[in-house]
């Protein structure tokens, strides 16, 4: 499937800042579900942007603007062609063993109530069957409203209504309390019915022994397809956020975001 991305953020600062420094992570990489037609992020003030990679082997670019200004506006523009896997990551770029992604992190802290949870639901299970036990009840416990506040994973399970984000990470303290490798993925999905988007996508992906590394999407109650368009991963939304910085000086910030996830044009007239 062929799918084209129009994302752009705008920031509006009540005061300008005298400078920015922020980490895009807004590129996706191929692996073998996923190949990269065309990809670019445009930005609407003259700033240096220099591409590299982060620990994880995540593609980003490092934005700096040494200038004051009232707002900046990042633009993302690309295709891709995707494959359904049946959930299963091959191809993609590795730099740590799974037992890295067992590392505990603020976000995705397992408190006693998830520790009882997952026991209860993986009960006798193997790994995958447990993992995908994990996914449906959580999807069945939880209710998803992007509009909720972002909190962590505790927090989250005891509030069963959350963002995709958090449902995320409530999935992967779940997996970790029963040993199991477990990491967060940002992204996009491709929605039948919902081509205009208030945000991008977020499911998890967990270590199964004989496949390797499989996602876990909470929210839609299944594994990655070609719907789905892996961008960053890390141990938590803050190791793959699309956008993450600083700025010196300047109050208050205000966002304005419009995402487009489409078939791209060729696709549609197939």
């Amino acid at each position: 499937m062929r799918i084209k991305v129009e994302h752009r953020t705008t920031y509006l600062y009540d005061e300008p800042p005298t400078s920015i420094v922020q980490i895009l992570r807004l590129t996706p990489r191929n692996h073998e579900g996923l190949q990269v037609r065309n990809w670019r992020i445009v930005l609407d003030h003259d700033a240096h942007l220099a591409p590299g990679e982060d620990a994880f082997g995540n593609t980003i670019h490092t934005l700096t603007l040494n200038r004051a200004l009232d707002d900046l506006t990042v633009s993302v523009e690309g295709e891709v062609e995707t494959l359904d896997t049946g959930g299963v990551l091959t191809g993609a770029a590795e730099r740590f063993p799974p037992g890295l992604y067992l590392r505990d992190t603020p976000l995705t802290h397992a408190d006693d109530a998830i520790k009882t949870f997952a026991k209860g639901v993986a009960g006798k299970r193997e790994v995958l069957d447990s993992l995908h036990a994990l996914m449906g009840a959580l999807h069945d416990g939880m209710a998803v409203d992007e509009d909720a506040p972002a909190t962590d994973a505790a927090r989250a399970f005891a509030a069963k209504t959350v963002g995709g984000r958090d449902l995320t990470h409530v999935f992967i303290a779940a997996a970790r309390s029963l040993a199991i490798p477990a990491r967060f993925v940002s992204g996009y999905m491709l929605r039948e019915d919902q081509v205009q988007q208030k945000s991008g996508h977020a499911w998890a992906e967990a270590h199964v022994p004989g496949l390797g590394w499989v996602g876990f999407d909470a929210a839609n109650a299944l594994s990655p397809t070609e719907a789905h368009i892996r961008v960053a991963m890390g141990l938590d939304y803050l190791g793959a956020a699309p956008v993450r910085g600083s700025r010196n000086g300047g109050a208050a910030e205000h966002l304005q975001v419009s995402l487009t996830v489409g078939q791209a044009r060729r696709q549609q007239q197939n």
